[in-house]
């Protein structure tokens, strides 16, 4: 099995490190302390190899802002470099100093104005822990501006958002989407060279990472993808800016964040690829205010869910080709209520919903609910066919509370949805089905997958029904019989204090 949370030797020594620093700092502002340091640890690095390039060369560019921004390199002043800070890693001004150094770096670099963390001289910082943390940055990374350096600290970046999310529980999930649930769908949609992909609330930016890494993977150029994404909570946004300028990633996210349903920052895009994982179930998302939108073209979303909201807004987004892959809770499979189920009626009637996936539990970090993936796409190869997949006994569990995809379970999926794509697809009881649009229509528009896929076959059982029986006979005897003790003891310690049944 391929655990996707193996080779995180360095990034959890920086968040066992990091931990110290907890203390009695909120963990918003201390989960900034860790991806600002991150980031500029980062990006001083590729400024310091630029630097010596630009010494090398002997043509006095080196303190030209120019040279370094046609490499997509930021410029960081002096008193910013990472040189500096590690030199004053355990003096009582590292705090103040980093704060500095940030500022500094926004001065200069416009597209990072009101990004960075500054709150690293808090009297609640814990100075000599975060000087510890500083060394370990210092030394345990060697940041030469390769693609494994850029890997290994995003991949630390990653990380540690993924313990923060865990940490901070349902808020946690408002930025970060598991990776395993990230790759199904990248897998699944596959993004090629020249794409343009979007995500209306891109959280800390993980779906972009993942379009990048496909790419890469499969023999394109990591700079042949535009990615536009939008964002509504401010630290998330800034979360998003880093994540994208330590991968190397151009993003546009708009000058700010804002409210994708109020003020769409990119009104005129069509975009081949859409991946999102919105908020769940939201309600009080202004519909009042929204009626005669243009994206609603499928039906007015209710009041007070704005998941078929969600889904308009990014069909009304795609390219004539487009493809979208979205988290979606249960529900929405099938409502009838406040008119959801006439829009997914519409929906469907348009030949777009091309194949839906029903999650495991215990996947999120932040939500118990079931949800669901659903694909949905513009000129469908398969015409009215829809795949149904269950994928509830999929994945392991990674301890008690959480449950992860092996790359073996996100391949059988794409696998299969490639399948069904080229119609070489039978269906498998219990697992997948391909589903015709008339036979959905029968089934008043209800897009559970369960539904469609049946119950799995169970294997032929050998045993001898006399057998059978004096086994079981047996099973029950004993749990008889453990009843009756638990209940004695139950007596008993009640009983203890002064309480009788």
């Amino acid at each position: 099995m391929t655990d996707n949370n193996a080779n995180i030797g360095f990034e959890k020594q920086i968040w066992d490190a990091a931990c110290e620093l907890w203390g009695h700092i909120p963990a918003t502002e201390y989960r900034k302390v860790i991806i600002g340091l991150i980031f500029l640890r980062y990006i001083s690095s590729s400024f310091e190899k630029r630097y010596q390039q630009l010494v090398e060369d002997g043509d006095g560019f080196e303190d030209d802002p120019d040279a370094y921004a046609e490499d997509n390199i930021f410029f960081v002043p002096e008193n910013a470099r990472w040189s500096k800070i590690s030199t004053a890693a355990h003096t009582p001004e590292i705090g103040k100093i980093i704060d500095e150094a940030m500022r500094a770096i926004e001065e200069e670099n416009k597209s990072l104005k009101n990004v960075l963390p500054k709150n690293y001289a808090s009297p609640d910082l814990d100075k000599r822990v975060l000087g510890n943390v500083v060394d370990m940055f210092t030394n345990n990374i060697n940041m030469d501006d390769t693609e494994e350096s850029k890997d290994l600290l995003g991949r630390t970046y990653e990380y540690c958002i993924a313990q923060f999310a865990a940490k901070e529980g349902k808020k946690g999930g408002e930025y970060y989407t598991p990776s395993s649930i990230v790759k199904t769908i990248v897998s699944i949609l596959k993004p090629f060279n020249n794409c343009r992909v979007y995500d209306p609330c891109c959280g800390s930016g993980g779906m972009f990472v993942q379009s990048v890494k496909f790419l890469q993977a499969h023999s394109g150029n990591r700079n042949n993808i535009s990615v536009y994404g939008q964002e509504s909570n401010a630290d998330t946004w800034k979360m998003a800016k880093m994540n994208m300028a330590i991968r190397g990633i151009e993003a546009d996210f708009g000058p700010y964040q804002a409210d994708t349903f109020f003020n769409d920052l990119h009104p005129t895009l069509k975009a081949d690829f859409i991946m999102a994982n919105p908020p769940f179930n939201l309600s009080s998302w202004g519909q009042d205010k929204l009626k005669d939108d243009v994206r609603w073209k499928y039906g007015i979303p209710p009041a007070g869910n704005a998941n078929f909201a969600w889904i308009q807004h990014m069909i009304h987004h795609l390219a004539p080709n487009g493809k979208i892959g979205l988290v979606l809770a249960n529900g929405a499979l099938s409502t009838q209520t406040s008119g959801e189920g006439e829009i997914r009626k519409n929906i469907i009637e348009a030949d777009l919903v091309e194949g839906i996936v029903a999650l495991p539990t215990q996947l999120f970090y932040s939500v118990t609910i079931p949800v669901t993936l659903w694909f949905i796409s513009k000129n469908k190869k398969q015409k009215n066919k829809t795949l149904f997949i269950d994928a509830r006994k999929m994945g392991y569990m990674v301890d008690r509370k959480h449950r992860d995809f092996t790359d073996d379970d996100i391949n059988k999926l794409a696998d299969t949805f490639t399948a069904f794509q080229n119609g070489t697809l039978e269906d498998v009881k219990g697992f997948y089905a391909v589903v015709e649009k008339e036979d959905i229509k029968k089934q008043d528009y209800i897009l559970t997958p369960g539904r469609y896929v049946g119950i799995e076959e169970q294997k032929e059982d050998n045993e001898p029904f006399e057998q059978k029986m004096t086994r079981l006979t047996s099973e029950l005897s004993d749990m008889f019989e453990k009843s009756h003790q638990l209940e004695d003891e139950i007596r008993k310690k009640l009983g203890a204090i002064g309480y009788e049944i």
